[in-house]
């Protein structure tokens, strides 16, 4: 606001509470300069409005700080919510690009712009795109990378194969038989000579129905 602003501002909060506006005229004079140094930022018409809801609320006298602290909380959530777009410019004319930047910032922060949200990115045409990547991406190794490292873990490429086959992957759960009692991710063995076990080409039947009745 600006300061020939101020005294209308506080003619309107006189009419909801007559205490904050002095008699004196140099009392009033003093009162609008404050007003004018904390309210510089505000808009005038959100300043009014916020006149409005303070006494819809509240019984007591209002403040240029409750005004102030109400504006800055407004544009605190439009600028978290703002992904700073990058301006429509030669990206290595600095000096245009930071010029624009901070008019789109100004805009967003002051209300003549909507922030520009991260929805935005994945909206129109290109959301098939994001899509797609989402899913590629969703998991810590994409698929197209499982495909191309399956020649060097051949056990996890097997069980990636019985899965995208629709089949129930046996190493999810652990083995039920007695004498393998094979953990999760581990593969199905069986006894040696000795402490010694053997590894199995594949898991033990009862685990492959143990698997298939948890997907259930």
């Amino acid at each position: 606001m600006t300061p020939d602003q101020i005294p209308q501002l506080l003619k309107q909060v006189s009419y909801a509470d007559p205490r904050v506006l002095p008699e004196d005229p140099k009392e009033v004079a003093g009162l609008a300069a404050l007003w004018a140094t904390v309210l510089a930022d505000v808009p005038v018409q959100f300043a009014m409005q916020a006149v409005g809801i303070h006494y819809a609320r509240s019984p007591y006298p209002i403040k240029p700080s409750d005004i102030s602290t109400r504006w800055q909380a407004v544009v605190r959530d439009r600028m978290q919510r703002d992904v700073d777009p990058a301006p429509p410019v030669d990206p290595d004319n600095e000096a245009a690009y930071r010029e624009q930047l901070a008019a789109h910032r100004r805009a967003v922060a002051t209300g003549q712009q909507p922030p520009v949200e991260h929805k935005a990115l994945t909206s129109g045409p290109a959301a098939a795109e994001a899509e797609r990547r989402l899913k590629a991406f969703g998991r810590y190794i994409p698929p197209s990378v499982d495909d191309v490292l399956a020649a060097y873990r051949p056990r996890r490429a097997a069980r990636i194969a019985t899965i995208r086959e629709g089949r129930p992957d046996a190493l999810a759960v652990a083995c039920p038989v007695e004498t393998c009692r094979a953990a999760v991710a581990m593969p199905c063995t069986r006894p040696g000579k000795g402490q010694t076990r053997h590894r199995l080409a594949g898991p033990h039947p009862s685990r492959v129905d143990a698997a298939a009745v948890s997907a259930v």
